[in-house]
């Protein structure tokens, strides 16, 4: 205090503090900038009494509004299941297969299967759909199990070899390699083989042969594979482990099966129908085939057989 004095070029007091020969002036802070920071600390304590802001033990101080961020995530997607009741009823009163009828409800469910799988699926398939090595690219004409919308359904449904599934699609290919079905050498042979079903390279007898002993009951005589045991077809230049020799002799030796959850039970049959619907509409999905009816033949002949003396 016995240091301070005035500044005699600004006409300051200084601060009493000598550096060097360097004082310090004691300028008052602006008003504007005084009277900013005295309203801040008032909106501060209004906010901490209004809205949650203290943090306790097992939560904050509820604040005198009620406010939460929680509760105003909960309206807002209380109002959006509201908005969207109409159009999910509107989809479950309607058989999956039927969807294609009507245009304006297939786009519905189009819109709302592309938001589900960008939430649910693009992790293994890709934002594109494109998918990638062991995930099918779901934009072509190649299908595992089936491209129809009801299939499509029920794949989404109930999965691919998820263990304990009800339902679950279910195949599995032989590790002939690992498990010492082949021979390192019959596995190279039945690699030229399968490599020649796309015309990829020339044929090998003996690969044919062995073929025809291990893999056609599954693939089918020609190669062009069974949807009912999920056994792709081996003649085209889709594939889904790699079209190199090493990749298919890997695959051979090693028989690897993929998986694919049952959404059941974690989303609602209407999001799944949404789904399938948005899996359909990406290029190559496939007309539905209504099943023929069973032959009544068989039991009138029966029961013409019955009547007989």
């Amino acid at each position: 205090m016995a240091n301070r004095r005035i500044d005699e070029p600004t006409g300051t007091e200084t601060v009493g503090h000598e550096w060097d020969g360097i004082e310090e002036l004691n300028t008052p802070l602006p008003r504007w900038w005084l009277l900013t920071f005295y309203a801040c600390i008032v909106f501060a304590i209004g906010y901490v009494v209004a809205y949650p802001a203290i943090p306790l033990l097992h939560g904050a101080t509820p604040g005198l509004l009620g406010w939460s961020s929680r509760g105003d995530l909960a309206q807002e997607l209380a109002h959006e299941r509201h908005h969207r009741e109409g159009v999910y009823a509107a989809l479950a009163r309607v058989p999956i297969e039927r969807l294609p009828e009507d245009d304006a409800r297939m786009r519905m469910a189009v819109a709302g299967g592309r938001a589900a799988f960008k939430v649910n699926c693009v992790q293994c398939h890709g934002a594109g759909a494109a998918g990638s090595e062991g995930f099918p690219n779901l934009n072509d004409d190649d299908w595992l199990w089936g491209g129809d919308l009801k299939t499509i359904e029920y794949t989404i449904t109930h999965g691919v070899r998820v263990p304990g599934a009800a339902g679950t699609r279910m195949s599995q290919m032989p590790a002939f390699g690992r498990d010492g079905l082949l021979t390192d050498t019959q596995i190279g042979q039945l690699a030229s083989h399968v490599l020649s079903l796309s015309g990829k390279e020339a044929d090998d007898p003996a690969g044919a042969k062995l073929f025809a002993d291990n893999c056609a009951v599954c693939h089918g005589p020609a190669g062009r594979g069974n949807r009912q045991l999920g056994a792709p077809n081996l003649t085209d230049a889709v594939w889904l482990y790699g079209r190199s020799r090493d990749e298919i002799v890997r695959q051979i030796t090693e028989g690897r099966n993929g998986e694919m959850p049952a959404w059941a039970g974690r989303l609602d049959p209407v999001t799944i129908k949404m789904l399938a619907a948005y899996v359909h509409s990406l290029g190559g999905g496939e007309d539905f085939v209504e099943p023929a009816p069973a032959s009544t033949t068989a039991p009138a002949a029966g029961a013409a057989a019955n009547a007989a003396p």
